[in-house]
């Protein structure tokens, strides 16, 4: 059976048609991965301290730090009431070569978390947000201030990363409270503060405080995570801090074992599985199982269109 040059040229267009729609779904699918949850921020040296600053860290009282303790570029001398302030499961470093690596590497992570976008912007108190918040990049415009709760929903992610981006200063009232739910981890929260950060008294804070200049905590006031000060001073009255759970080798909770598959005797494929499931985004929402969908879609348009392809082949040579 002979085709006449327009049927040919029309096979042509639904094969161009195909192909291009084979092409569109396989570039959707990677696009579709990219929306995944923030990654965290790399403190690189910098993760083993609690506390760290630029100038001076005074403490009065007995506040109790986990992990490191440093200071540089101020002098050694710089550091003072400890005791009756006590550092335990951490050394503390005053003005050597371990601190002066540690503010490199907070540098870093400082501007990694101040570049971080897409953003939500956050305007008023965190304690008047009306839901909790989900993971993403919030940023304030002018200080950030928090009264009262604020509660962070991992949604059952533990890798859910939270950034808080302020523009001015952090000022925590007192008695105000960081409060983590559904998997949220305080070594995935970072608050990057621009200028200085201030805790009220019997405050319950959660994650890594980075500020450009100085941090001081007020009498009780308690930090699940880090302080850590670029430029200025650390200021402790009567304190407690800790990292335990965040620096390498700490246990952070129980792992849950992992099923033994089942050998089974067919031989394995090439392609074991396709994930399924949702996907975070970055602005906290979800995608559904739409890879899975796609992935179909194009491997069926594919193999139409090549076969179409040979068959118009096979039809050319026949006439």
């Amino acid at each position: 059976m002979k085709f006449s040059p327009k049927m040919l040229h029309l096979g042509r267009v639904r094969i161009g048609i195909a192909s291009a729609a084979a092409l569109g779904l396989f570039v959707a699918i990677p696009l579709s991965a990219q929306a995944a949850t923030q990654p965290t921020v790399n403190l690189g040296t910098a993760k083993s301290f609690a506390v760290l600053a630029g100038t001076t860290v005074t403490n009065t009282g007995a506040t109790k730090i986990s992990g490191d303790l440093g200071l540089s570029p101020g002098k050694a001398a710089a550091i003072t009431g400890f005791p009756p302030g006590l550092v335990t499961n951490g050394t503390k470093h005053a003005a050597d070569a371990v601190a002066a690596q540690a503010q490199l590497a907070l540098k870093t992570a400082y501007d990694d978390a101040s570049g971080r976008t897409p953003v939500t912007v956050v305007t008023g108190d965190l304690g008047t947000q009306p839901a909790p918040l989900v993971a993403g990049v919030y940023k304030s415009t002018e200080d950030l201030t928090l009264t009262g709760t604020l509660t962070l929903d991992a949604k059952g992610d533990p890798n859910a990363v939270f950034i808080f981006q302020a523009a001015r200063g952090l000022t925590v009232a007192s008695s105000s409270h960081v409060n983590l739910v559904n998997g949220a981890s305080p070594c995935n929260v970072f608050w990057q503060v621009t200028s200085s950060a201030t805790l009220g008294s019997d405050a319950s804070f959660r994650g890594t405080i980075m500020a450009l200049q100085s941090i001081s905590l007020d009498t009780r006031a308690t930090v699940d995570g880090r302080v850590l000060a670029r430029n200025g001073a650390v200021t402790l009255q009567a304190n407690t801090i800790g990292n335990a759970q965040c620096v390498v080798g700490a246990v952070a909770a129980t792992p849950t074992a992992t099923p033994t598959a089942t050998p089974t005797a067919t031989p394995t494929p090439q392609v074991t599985a396709i994930p399924t499931g949702a996907v975070r985004t970055g602005d906290g929402s979800t995608s559904g199982n739409n890879g899975l969908a796609l992935l179909t879609g194009a491997l069926l348009l594919a193999g139409v269109g090549g076969a179409t392809v040979v068959a118009v082949r096979r039809r050319r040579v026949n006439i």
